[in-house]
């Protein structure tokens, strides 16, 4: 089960992360359903089916890194680079703290990345872009040069938009209308 298949991931979203009821997102927007993809990405089956799903939406474009947010990017970012050492894809990960730590060396991209890698940032859910803007600023501020943004689920709520307008391409392995949910 190492390959993707769209089917079984929206099969695992169905039944695990969407939920219904009345929800206060991230972005402070109110929302009528909720997806909590942690139940996806901390999946055996979900991790393997998402991990297989960035690898295809890289295809040959692959970068020298993949990383994003913590907390919510760090399963992904685990799981697809699991996969592509098992592929023998040359690929690193690296984690984005919400602010630089202040012990240590300081930090806020962690990982065995170095400025002037080309990497992409990973994102469960993108709803109006934010998150994976700040990291992708983050990961500019430390050195990396971002091109992409590979997400689990566009929520079709002006993400895609934001994200473009920054200059970067944005692919999803699914949206909330694969999901059957009118957005």
């Amino acid at each position: 089960m190492q390959d993707y298949d769209s089917q079984v991931l929206k099969a695992l979203i169905r039944e695990h992360a969407l939920q219904f009821g009345d929800f206060t997102l991230a972005s402070g927007k109110k929302a009528s359903f909720y997806l909590d993809c942690r139940k996806v990405t901390l999946h055996p089956h979900g991790a393997v089916q998402i991990a297989a799903g960035m690898l295809h939406l890289l295809g040959n474009n692959v970068p020298d890194a993949i990383g994003g947010m913590a907390i919510g990017a760090d399963p992904i970012t685990g799981a697809t680079i699991t996969l592509a050492g098992w592929r023998n894809v040359p690929l690193h990960g690296f984690i984005v703290r919400k602010e630089a730590k202040q012990h240590g060396t300081g930090r806020q991209v962690e990982g065995p990345v170095q400025p002037g890698m080309s990497a992409v940032i990973v994102e469960d859910v993108v709803t109006s872009g934010g998150s994976a803007l700040k990291a992708v600023d983050a990961a500019r501020e430390f050195g990396l040069h971002v091109q992409r943004v590979l997400a689990i689920v566009d929520r079709l709520e002006g993400g895609r938009q934001a994200i473009e307008q920054a200059g970067l391409q944005l692919d999803t392995l699914v949206t909330v209308r694969d999901l059957g949910v009118n957005a």
